[in-house]
């Protein structure tokens, strides 16, 4: 019974890691092709409704479940860490759409493609998490650390530029509140490492 729930933790897990690397991976693609901002944030909504249907599972199983695999509070805090990363990208997309926005800079494509590889770190660490392969999880641990370094020293060079560049202050408040939207995000993927790092030292 317990390798049964064992499953049902970590195969969902990974599962929501997988859904993030999609819509990172659509979302990335959609700048790159000047998708309609409405069908973007439609479809990243898709993405964010299939994160909660994963974490309704989790919980659920959570609460007819007596032993887990780890403990239930560290399932509870990687999942709703991994459901955050989901919702700011969702809202990023949506704020897209908001502000109808066609056409983007070098900095929104840059902390995209950031955000994606944060993506690709958290299926590894996911995939790693299923086996209870542990202590490698802290590599990909601290590559999202690093990426959200990358992140915030883009923020900054951006939003200095943005003040030098850009006189229409309606178009600096939208640029402005959309880095820092994308940087939210990079945020919400360091959370999950620190989760992750939790993780490895109760259980290694």
């Amino acid at each position: 019974m317990l390798a049964k729930k064992k499953d049902v933790f970590f195969d969902t897990l990974e599962e929501i890691s997988l859904n993030i690397l999609a819509s990172a991976e659509y979302f990335a693609q959609s700048l790159s092709k000047q998708i309609d901002p409405a069908e973007v944030a439609k479809t990243m909504k898709e993405y964010e409704t299939k994160g909660d249907r994963c974490i309704h599972r989790i919980v659920t199983e959570l609460n007819k479940t007596f032993l887990t695999p780890i403990d239930r509070e560290d399932i509870l805090a990687l999942a709703g860490s991994l459901d955050d990363v989901l919702d700011e990208m969702e809202a990023v997309a949506s704020r897209f759409d908001m502000y109808n926005l066609r056409s983007v800079d070098d900095s929104v494509i840059r902390m995209a493609d950031i955000l994606l590889r944060c993506a690709r770190e958290i299926r590894d660490a996911m995939v790693l998490l299923s086996s209870k392969k542990l202590l490698p999880i802290r590599e990909h641990a601290i590559r999202l650390n690093e990426l959200e370094n990358e992140a915030d020293d883009i923020l900054r060079i951006s939003i200095k530029q943005l003040f030098i560049e850009v006189k229409d202050p309606i178009e600096l408040i939208k640029k402005k509140e959309l880095y820092e939207m994308l940087e939210e995000a990079t945020d919400c993927c360091e959370d999950v490492a620190n989760t992750l790092e939790t993780i490895i030292m109760r259980n290694s």
